[in-house]
């Protein structure tokens, strides 16, 4: 098992000054790492037909409708499952995870992987991340100390990644986005969601 995690939204607190309301976090599962690699092959075909660069990154708050919609609708049918963490930040009130962005982020994906439904067992994880050295190996060793224990082990192993250089970290943010989009009222807002909806497992609304 191989998960991918992006998140879409932004760890601030300051909503009225700008901040996102809510803060997604997609975790897209494979049961099967050949299934993997039979998605990142269609992700790069699908650079090909747009004929971009080999090393385009898709980023769903870059693209325009058009390349979202064909993203998404090249990679739908294939299998692998979302779950995703949606995090209404107005009703957070720990002042330890609205002051610290390090704090609320490493809060949020424990949380998304923890309350899997028992869904996700012993999986290589690869979150997308960059930040300092310090970090990242505080990070990495909270997630084993938080999700690992002697009756479940969740995490096999647990890498950092660049996004530029992994596709399936960019299903990852184009899942985020588009769940994060849906709790907007823009006008296209359930139309990304709608795509993806047979490959969406769970959506946990945070409480």
């Amino acid at each position: 098992m191989i998960v991918f995690i992006d998140d879409s939204g932004d760890p601030g607190f300051k909503i009225k000054k700008g901040s996102s309301k809510f803060f997604i976090i997609a975790l897209v599962v494979f049961d099967d790492e050949l299934e993997a690699e039979r998605v990142a092959l269609a992700i790069k075909d699908v650079k090909r037909e747009l004929k971009f660069p080999s090393n385009t990154e898709f980023k769903f708050c870059k693209s325009s409708k058009e390349i979202r919609c064909k993203f998404l609708e090249k990679i739908s049918n294939f299998k692998f499952r979302i779950r995703a963490l949606v995090i209404d930040k107005s009703i957070i009130f720990s002042p330890e995870l609205k002051s610290n962005k390090n704090s609320f982020y490493s809060y949020a994906i424990k949380m998304a992987l923890k309350n899997n439904g028992g869904t996700i067992k012993d999986a290589k994880i690869k979150i997308d991340g960059s930040g300092d050295r310090v970090f990242r190996k505080n990070f990495l060793a909270y997630l084993r100390r938080q999700l690992n224990d002697s009756q479940v082990k969740i995490i096999k192993n647990c890498k950092l990644v660049d996004s530029k250089q992994n596709v399936l970290i960019q299903l990852a943010d184009m899942a985020a986005g588009s769940i994060h989009r849906s709790y907007s009222e823009k006008t296209d807002a359930k139309t990304y969601r709608a795509i993806i909806k047979s490959r969406i497992e769970d959506e946990w609304k945070f409480k």
